[in-house]
């Protein structure tokens, strides 16, 4: 159980780390803190639902093997990630004018907080789905 508590911190932490570097590396590191700074609660609650998804996932790969698929992790992690960044997204036009030009930066910058919130309901189904394992396994124990 605690490696899986450590590597959900650790998924959560690598999620935060991945947030921090694309926006910077995008709009510089002042912009970054200033878009965390507004939408943290988006940030930090994708990042802390990745990571227990992360440690549910561990725990029930340790416990019961082949009980749970990867993809699961896989799509929602992919999910959060793509909203926690979305917040910045818009300033790619800067760097990929053909993004601009395609209009894909328009429809995310205006739906970003929509975006956050398809994020945590990702999140929270990827959460509910390995619990419901995780409740399934205790019962047969």
């Amino acid at each position: 159980m605690n490696s899986a508590i450590a590597k959900g911190t650790l998924a959560s932490l690598v999620l935060l780390i991945v947030y921090f570097t694309v926006v910077s590396l995008v709009s510089g590191w002042s912009f970054a803190q200033d878009q965390f700074r507004q939408f943290w609660y988006f940030v930090v609650t994708l990042a802390i639902g990745f990571g227990v998804q992360i440690g549910l996932y561990s725990y029930l790969k340790s416990s019961i093997k082949g009980a749970v698929s990867p993809r699961i992790v896989t799509t929602t992690g992919a999910t959060s990630t793509a909203a926690m960044i979305s917040c910045c997204a818009h300033y790619l036009v800067n760097l990929l004018p053909i993004l601009g030009a395609v209009g894909i930066i328009t429809v995310i910058s205006q739906y970003q907080v929509q975006l956050f919130w398809v994020g945590l309901a990702f999140n929270f189904a990827g959460i509910a789905y390995m619990a419901n394992k995780v409740y399934k396994f205790s019962k047969h124990i």
